[in-house]
């Protein structure tokens, strides 16, 4: 049998991760087998082991993955934006889309990742910890340019923030009501800079 080259390996990886994740989303993660996604995505137990060596292993590869591509997200969000206000919406609204798009996912996440008792010093943690330092370097670069008052504390302003659109998102998430983000980032965003603007909008 011909050798891989890296592209073909990275090709299949990602083939059993999306195989995994598609199974992960259909039963859950306590229900779900190694055998499962092996089957889902046409290859053998033996040959997801060679890249995985748990199931838990691919729980937190299919949850790193998902990560990853939302922290891209949200660095690019900010990058075209040219002040505060636009920077801050272009966040939220990035951060409730995921809520919208991947809804299944984000359910999964949640439920994974907030009873996972190995998550303090994993690389989950260090993720949704740079996920978390884009807010925050939104908000400093605010302060920097007098649009946020000195005196507010921005990992307050952080927590305060991801912690309300996430329970406003989650009635999407848990009971499927449509999100409407762009209303929705609109009015938060609006909630936010009166409280933290140093001028009125």
């Amino acid at each position: 049998m011909p050798r891989l080259n890296a592209a073909q390996l990275r090709d299949r990886q990602e083939r059993i991760l999306d195989a995994a994740e598609l199974v992960f989303l259909r039963v859950g993660f306590a229900e779900a087998s190694v055998a499962d996604a092996a089957r889902q995505a046409g290859v053998s137990d033996g040959l997801i082991y060679r890249y995985f060596d748990s199931k838990q292993a691919l729980r937190d590869a299919v949850l790193v993955r998902f990560y990853r591509r939302v922290l891209q997200g949200a660095e690019a969000a900010i990058t075209a934006e040219t002040n505060f206000a636009s920077r801050l919406l272009a966040l939220i609204e990035t951060h409730l889309s995921c809520f919208r798009d991947d809804r299944a996912l984000c359910r999964f996440f949640i439920s994974q990742v907030r009873v996972a008792a190995d998550y303090p010093g994993s690389l989950l943690q260090d993720l949704n910890r740079r996920y978390t330092r884009v807010l925050l370097k939104v908000l400093r670069q605010g302060m920097a340019e007098g649009a946020m008052r000195a005196d507010a504390d921005p990992r307050l302003v952080r927590d305060m923030l991801y912690g309300g659109m996430e329970h406003v998102a989650w009635r999407s998430v848990s009971g499927g009501a449509t999100l409407d983000v762009a209303l929705l980032a609109r009015q938060i965003l609006t909630i936010v800079l009166k409280g933290v603007m140093t001028e009125a909008m």
